[in-house]
């Protein structure tokens, strides 16, 4: 499998060739290219830089790797070992480190790894950046230092704990509201970090029924990772059979949130940020931002509160953007990220249960009952296979203007509004294909809403 190059990092599965999968090789070049280009950027060598790791089978090797990498360029790191996404995105603004590295291959299955990189405000990168550090692993245009500059070398294992304690700082999250509902609680964290972290964060909210099911962070991991239905068939006969109130679902590096409701059916992975932001925007209005592949539910739900919407080209730094841009109080993707600036500018799953459970303890509703009170809308998605030579710009200039009739959005590939009804289509950056999503009441619409635009596409090709 070749590896794939984004602004967020390097990704691959483990073993293989040089440069086809994510070899040791590999981790070392790309590892050395984010210190070295750090050091360009800071204009010094003894920079900090935080590393943490998800629970994969291959991350102890990858971490070793990577580390020693930065110290040879002469770069200090503070090792936070097994944690998340999140909490090495918050460890690198609170400790005023240079950048970090979350090693995860975020909900890909455990024969990938990856190398995802943040700046020192522990965010994903911009695409320029991104681009200079490949040029520079290209190039391999290192300079390591001699053994008495090497960087050193610490460990800290309390930022999950420290996390949760600026989770619950937090003016939204109502410990007592959520100790008084008496929640019975199933976890699936999917045999990696999440089995660490959302136990000890349900501990601090003082729930007391909690049952985990693939908490033992082991790395092999007992189901396809991806937070999605078909992957949750597990969870959701343990809440049935232990008579549950909610079901909880992490993806291996908890930034994707999905609940469970207590009858076993899924409440959502696109419902997560409109229930979370229905909460927030009852506390404290302002805009919202979510990409331009996520439910119009959460724009429904922003104007109920009398409040703007806007929405960004997918990836969640381009959400990040405009969500500064707007001055948005939360944000996120459809995926189940939640993204609430006032902790940070990254997708937490932990945030995103904080607000969920004060948010259905003060509803005193059951979890079904709280998805039912949303806007309904489903998500059709599809894509099509493409020859190299087909034109993709070309196509999607051509649809736009036969529908320019009606509200069409460029910002990301084209996204094209019927009322409460929209189609988005984009081509992928890694794949010969175009990605077409469909959105309406119900899923007979929006496969047929996707299927016609479909036919006009082929009809182009």
């Amino acid at each position: 499998m070749a590896l794939i190059k984004s602004i967020s990092g390097i990704r691959g599965t483990i073993g293989g060739e040089v440069g086809e999968g994510l070899t040791p090789i590999d981790i070392v070049k790309f590892a050395s290219a984010y210190g070295t280009w750090l050091q360009k950027q800071n204009n010094a060598k003894k920079l900090t830089i935080i590393v943490g790791r998800d629970a994969r089978i291959s991350g102890p090797i990858v971490s070793q790797l990577a580390i020693a990498s930065l110290r040879s360029l002469g770069c200090n790191v503070i090792d936070l070992g097994l944690s998340t996404t999140p909490t090495v995105e918050m460890a690198v603004a609170l400790e005023k480190a240079h950048g970090g590295i979350i090693l995860t291959a975020s909900h890909n299955p455990k024969e990938w790894n990856a190398l995802k990189l943040f700046n020192s405000k522990g965010e994903f990168l911009s695409a320029e950046a991104g681009k200079e550090i490949l040029e520079i692993a290209e190039k391999e245009n290192f300079n390591y230092v001699d053994v008495d500059s090497l960087g050193k070398y610490t460990t800290n294992n309390e930022y999950i704990q420290k996390h949760i304690e600026k989770v619950l700082e937090l003016p939204y999250v109502n410990k007592d509201a959520i100790k008084g509902a008496d929640f019975s609680i199933v976890i699936d964290a999917v045999n990696s970090t999440g089995g660490i972290a959302i136990p000890l964060l349900l501990d601090a909210l003082g729930v007391k029924k909690v049952t985990g099911i693939h908490c033992e962070p082991s790395g092999d991991f007992a189901h396809d990772p991806e937070p999605l239905p078909e992957n949750l068939t597990d969870l959701s006969d343990a809440i049935k059979l232990h008579q549950a109130d909610l079901g909880i679902a992490v993806d291996p590096d908890v930034d994707r949130l999905a609940m469970v409701c207590e009858d076993g059916s899924m409440f959502g992975e696109e419902y997560t940020l409109v229930a979370v932001a229905d909460f927030v925007l009852s506390q404290n209005g302002g805009a919202t931002v979510s990409n331009l592949s996520s439910t119009r539910a959460l724009r429904d739900v922003t104007e109920k509160h009398g409040y703007d919407y806007y929405a960004s080209a997918v990836g969640e730094v381009n959400v990040v953007e405009k969500m500064k841009e707007v001055n948005a109080v939360i944000g996120g993707e459809g995926n189940g990220g939640v993204i609430l600036p006032e902790l940070h500018y990254g997708r937490d799953a932990l945030v995103g249960i904080a607000l969920f459970l004060t948010h259905l303890a003060k509803s005193n509703k059951k979890a079904t009952e709280l998805r039912d009170s949303y806007p309904k809308y489903i998500i059709s998605k599809n894509k099509i296979q493409l020859t190299p030579k087909t034109n993709v710009d070309e196509i999607l200039l051509k649809i736009a203007k036969k529908y320019s009739k009606q509200e069409v959005d460029s910002t990301d590939g084209i996204k094209i509004y019927f009322d409460k009804e929209w189609v988005h289509l984009r081509k992928s950056n890694t794949e010969p294909i175009i990605r077409i999503y469909a959105e309406s009441v119900n899923g007979i619409k929006a496969d047929q809403l996707a299927e016609n635009i479909i036919k006009e596409i082929e009809s182009l090709m």
